[in-house]
Order: structure tokens, then sequence, then C-alpha cells
């Protein structure tokens, strides 16, 4: 079984702005390619896991995710990092109904787990909101970090709320 490092998308991977869809508008977050390259280095696969409910909302399409990823995804290359497969959950249960994907449901995931032989146990989830962390506890992820720039977030079920990734991966027990 393989080891995943599993990343939400919006205020992790890139500065969170409001129903983003255009490559002009993404920024990434500084360190973010240091720490994915660290555990590709380490052997483990990367994957995004994203709500996207901009896409139930009619503020963009899944022509537009989709544009957006091919060009996140090649950026990471340019890094020497590959993204081994993007998850995305378009729902809202206000407009499309429940779902099994929409974190904190554990549904995108256990799909990855199910679809690259991923041992969940001895796994790494990143997020910025407590409903990352949840849908990882919810799949049996490990380890988690809860990414908070800001210092605000003083309470998360996470295994550590961390405010760069620097802490995460100098400090992590699976690097040693």
């Amino acid at each position: 079984m393989k080891k995943a490092l599993f990343l939400d998308r919006d205020g992790v991977i890139n500065i969170e702005k409001n129903y983003l869809y255009k490559k002009d508008d993404f920024e990434f977050i500084d360190g973010i390619f240091e720490l994915c390259k660290h555990y590709q280095d380490l052997g483990y696969l990367i994957f995004i896991v994203t709500n996207q409910s901009g896409i139930a909302r009619n503020m963009y399409d899944e022509e537009d995710f989709i544009r957006l990823t091919l060009w996140m995804i090649e950026e990471f290359k340019k890094n020497n990092i590959t993204i081994s497969k993007v998850y995305h959950c378009p729902h809202h249960p206000d407009i499309s109904g429940d779902c099994d994907c929409r974190k904190p449901k554990p549904g995108m995931i256990l799909n990855a787990a199910s679809e690259f032989n991923i041992d969940l146990f001895n796994s790494i989830m990143i997020g910025d909101k407590e409903r990352d962390i949840e849908a990882a506890l919810n799949a049996g992820i490990g380890e988690t970090y809860l990414y908070d720039s800001s210092k605000v977030i003083v309470k998360s079920k996470a295994t550590k709320i961390v405010s760069n990734f620097d802490e995460i991966w100098m400090n992590n027990a699976y690097t040693k």
C-alpha cells in the first residue's frame, strides 16, 4: 500500500479567493512546492481534494474548473511535482442535494484510497477548514494539519494547527 499527501486546494495550495476559477486570480501559497516536493521524495503520492460549490452555484462551470486545474497541475510539473489526481465535489447541499463527496464527508479521499491502493492511516491531510480535517478523520487518515497562516484558529481536531508549511515537514514523524 502507498502513502499519500492529501491537500485541500483553496487556502492550502492557493490563497483563498471566493469562487476562484481564473488562473489570473490564482496565487500559490509560499512553501507549497517545497512541501510537496519533500513528501514526493519520501514516496508519497499527492492528491488534491477540494469542495467546489461554485459549480453548483453557477458561478463557473466544470470546464472552467478543469481548465484551471490543468494549468495548476502544469505549474506543479514545472517544479518537478506530480499530482496523482485532483478530486472535486461540485455539489452544495442546499442547491444540488446531499452527496458523499462534499467534505466533511470522506468520499473523495475514499475514492483515492480505492483507486490508488492508499494506506490511509499512514497518510497525511492538510486543510484550512475544520471540514477538511473531519473528512480526513472520517476516512481514517492518521495525521492531519490545519493550516492557518493568520494564527487565529485555536482549537481543532487536527493533529496540529500550523501557520506555515515548515512546521509540518520539518517536524513530521513520518520523515524520520
